[in-house]
């Protein structure tokens, strides 16, 4: 064989054993990668808060008084993410669709789970789909009447909608203070007309304009409009008065507990995610929750701390789900 042809065979064969061997080593490499990734501590990277309602609302402060907290705890940017539309079902589906990793948490209220499978035709999720990591807090509502209603107090205002229908607005069809109403009108054989609004500002505007009667919303929305004079607020629909409203009394104590309607606010995640990675994120919710700067901005949006987490939380939105259902079939409720 030719010495120069022998020679670079030769060296063409060194070459190939060579790159045979990087090649089998590359799997390996990657795979090492690969496990140091798995095994790495949660939060390994940012994670996104996504609500289901609109900037600016109470989930979304609330949201981010939360990322504050949890980012400090953690180590990790906790970015807020508004994804609103379709009484919240268009964020929870987002996150129901999500990798089930810790990553894309879910921030709303309970309604979404509770209130909307009754009221649409199909949901874009099944409830399975998502597991609750905590429910931080429930809000009661307040019953607020236009400046020219005569009625000064809520029995007075339940005659007068007997004898001639009400007209109601809310922050929209399928909100809280939607479901509220018609509770009221189911409970007290009030005669009422919804009319619903794009959320909870434009429905305490209108209450001002006196385009309608009377409003079952938000209390952080109505206060200033009632501290002013300019509406009345006759009730509350939580089962404790409001520290925003203290002088308001509560349906429980007017006589009429079956009126009673809170808001809760939690947090969702999808269904698979790693027990290990969920209790992380309970224990950093939980040190939040503890914190001052947290609880005092909790009493401005009028929420009162819960915490509930595992097997307490679950029951309590399945109660909510079963009670919300009978309201909805006797009233005959629907979204547009």
């Amino acid at each position: 064989m030719n010495t120069v042809f022998k020679n670079a065979l030769g060296g063409a064969r060194r070459r190939f054993a060579v790159a045979a061997a990087c090649a089998a080593l590359l799997p390996l490499g990657f795979s090492a990668t690969a496990a140091q990734a798995a095994d790495a501590p949660y939060p390994a990277k940012a994670v996104k808060l996504l609500t289901n309602f609109p900037a600016g609302g109470p989930i979304d402060i609330l949201a981010r008084a939360l990322a504050d907290a949890l980012q400090k705890d953690l180590k990790q940017p906790f970015i807020v993410d508004n994804r609103p539309g379709a009484g919240g079902n268009i964020g929870a589906d987002l996150v129901a669709k999500s990798p089930a990793d810790g990553y894309t948490v879910l921030l709303g209220i309970d309604t979404t789970f509770t209130i909307n499978p009754h009221l649409y035709a199909s949901m874009p999720f099944a409830a399975k789909d998502l597991k609750p990591l905590m429910i931080f807090s429930s809000s009661g509502l307040s019953f607020g009447v236009a400046g020219n209603v005569k009625a000064k107090t809520l029995p007075e205002f339940i005659a007068q909608a007997k004898a001639e229908r009400a007209t109601f607005s809310s922050a929209g069809n399928g909100s809280p203070g939607h479901i509220a109403a018609e509770i009221f009108a189911s409970e007290t054989g009030a005669k009422i007309t919804h009319v619903p609004y794009k959320g909870n500002a434009p429905a305490v505007l209108a209450l001002m304009g006196d385009e309608v009667q009377a409003g079952i919303l938000a209390t952080p929305g109505l206060l200033p409009q009632v501290q002013s004079g300019k509406l009345r607020a006759l009730a509350v629909t939580g089962r404790q008065r409001s520290p925003l409203l203290p002088q308001v009394p509560t349906v429980g104590e007017l006589g009429l507990k079956n009126l009673e309607f809170e808001v809760l606010y939690l947090a969702m995640v999808p269904a698979a995610t790693p027990e290990p990675v969920m209790q992380t994120l309970r224990t950093s919710l939980q040190k939040a929750m503890a914190l001052p700067e947290v609880k005092s901005r909790l009493a401005t949006l009028d929420m009162v701390p819960l915490g509930e987490t595992g097997a307490a939380a679950s029951d309590h939105l399945t109660a909510s789900l079963a009670r919300y259902g009978r309201i909805v079939k006797a009233t005959g409720m629907k979204v547009d």
